[in-house]
């Protein structure tokens, strides 16, 4: 059977990216539905995407899907058409399931497939750690079309709520399943396999084919068409990427300098743990910066409170972690900067995707102290590029260290704060004040287990 597999996956994209010279100019010529190609041009979606070219038709003919597509480009989309056209022909309740790894992306993944669907009238229901069980367990209830959900909490659901189970349910969908298998959800997903029926279609979505990812497709997938659209891990053709080469002492203030100079943008920086996101945020408020952070140790609502004030481009600069790298369509961010490098070559790729996405252009800025050379050149091996490095004016940056070290320090305090008081004071502050740094340590590794 596995060989089988490999077989049906290998052969055939080959035929199938050939054609590109006449490639479908409209989502009609996919075989998608009227009343779906209308809801595509409402939501601004003109000409299908690569990955929606490949995934699409195939889908439609009934077969199961593997993806590979580099970020932003359009998976949900290749996805969620097929599976709501299937839904218009067979009107079901609890009719697919989609696994993602991460709660935002669980929340995004529902707007689009509402958006789409609304015409339609299809339900979905997120179901995702951090959020009242009880209320979870109401709306599976009342059986949505669609559920988008985190593996933890929906084993939780299948084994404890009452009445609820997926034994009709017709696709399953898991996007971004590298990470899924990266975070150890490998038993949660094994235990979700079991419980839905055999007789189904599912559709693998993933920037990397990992070993993990390819045992999971042996598993869970019958005779899949493989669209890959990227074939090498590559970023998007429209960014400028740029180095920095820094003495880790003055980061904060060539960080400061980037911003001057860059103003009149949208960032996110992406930064290593918590305690940095937080502290950096802090620092930069204090130089009147707007800006806020989103990490794994703020509550549920907190993280998508900071999303949505930054979608709504009421604060121009996001501070992440790697847990807001993946998955997140933030339409307008105009410039990446990578403050701590990351360390794993690959989560390069995800966060620079979160600029130049949908044909738009974008710059990324990646910092490079004197420990971090052995990790960019992995990079620049990776993306098979030399960057440049970014223009920069030392002297411009020097006359900042002295308005920037009274920061530090206000931060630190700050910090102390916030860690001391830990929840006696909640302040709905943009997420700042009531996260208590150091309690929540511990509290963030479970949760980040049920997430």
């Amino acid at each position: 059977m596995a060989a089988g597999e490999e077989d049906g996956c290998a052969a055939e994209p080959e035929q199938e990216q050939d054609p590109a010279a006449e490639e479908p100019r409209s989502f009609k010529d996919l075989g998608v539905t009227d009343v779906l190609c209308e809801a595509c041009d409402q939501l601004g979606w003109k000409v299908p995407t690569k990955i929606q070219i490949e995934a699409i038709p195939v889908a439609l003919q009934g077969r199961d899907v593997i993806g590979l597509a580099e970020t932003g480009s359009g998976k949900t989309g290749a996805f969620a058409l097929p599976i709501l056209q299937a839904l218009l022909e067979t009107p079901q309740r609890l009719f697919a399931l989609v696994l993602t790894p991460t709660r935002e992306l669980a929340f995004q993944i529902s707007e689009q497939f509402e958006a789409l669907g609304s015409s339609i009238g299809v339900q979905s229901t997120v179901i995702v750690g951090g959020i009242d069980t009880m209320s979870q367990s109401l709306a599976l209830a009342k059986k949505p079309h669609v559920i988008i959900a985190t593996p933890g909490r929906l084993v939780d659901h299948l084994e404890n709520t009452k009445g609820f189970n997926l034994r009709a349910l017709k696709f399953l969908v898991m996007d971004e399943a590298d990470r899924i298998l990266n975070m150890d959800f490998e038993t949660e997903v094994d235990k979700i396999l079991k419980v839905i029926p055999r007789d189904r279609k599912t559709f693998l979505f993933s920037a990397t084919m990992t070993k993990k990812v390819q045992k999971l497709q042996r598993a869970a997938l019958k005779n899949p068409v493989k669209c890959a659209v990227s074939s090498k891990y590559q970023t998007v053709e429209k960014l400028q990427q740029y180095y920095i080469f820094i003495p880790s002492k003055f980061k904060d203030s060539y960080l400061v300098y980037i911003l001057n100079e860059l103003a009149g943008n949208s960032f996110m920086i992406f930064c290593s743990t918590c305690n940095n996101t937080q502290r950096t945020a802090l620092l930069l408020r204090n130089l009147g910066f707007t800006a806020i952070p989103l990490h794994g140790q703020m509550s549920q609502n907190k993280r998508l409170g900071s999303l949505n004030k930054f979608k709504a481009k009421a604060r121009s600069i996001l501070l992440a972690t790697d847990v807001a790298s993946r998955g997140l369509d933030i339409p307008h961010v105009d410039v990446v900067i990578n403050f701590d490098i990351p360390t794993h070559s690959k989560d390069y790729i995800h966060r620079v995707g979160r600029t130049a996405r949908a044909g738009r252009s974008g710059k990324s800025i990646t910092f490079v102290t004197q420990y971090d050379v052995e990790l960019f050149q992995r990079i620049e091996h990776l993306i098979g590029k030399k960057l440049p490095a970014f223009p920069m004016q030392e002297e411009e940056v020097m006359m900042l260290t002295e308005r920037v070290a009274e920061a530090q320090r206000f931060a630190r305090m700050e910090l102390r704060e916030q860690g001391d008081k830990k929840r006696s004071r909640n302040d709905d502050d943009d997420t700042e004040e009531a996260i208590g740094v150091r309690n929540k340590v511990a509290g963030g590794k479970k949760k980040k287990r049920k997430a």
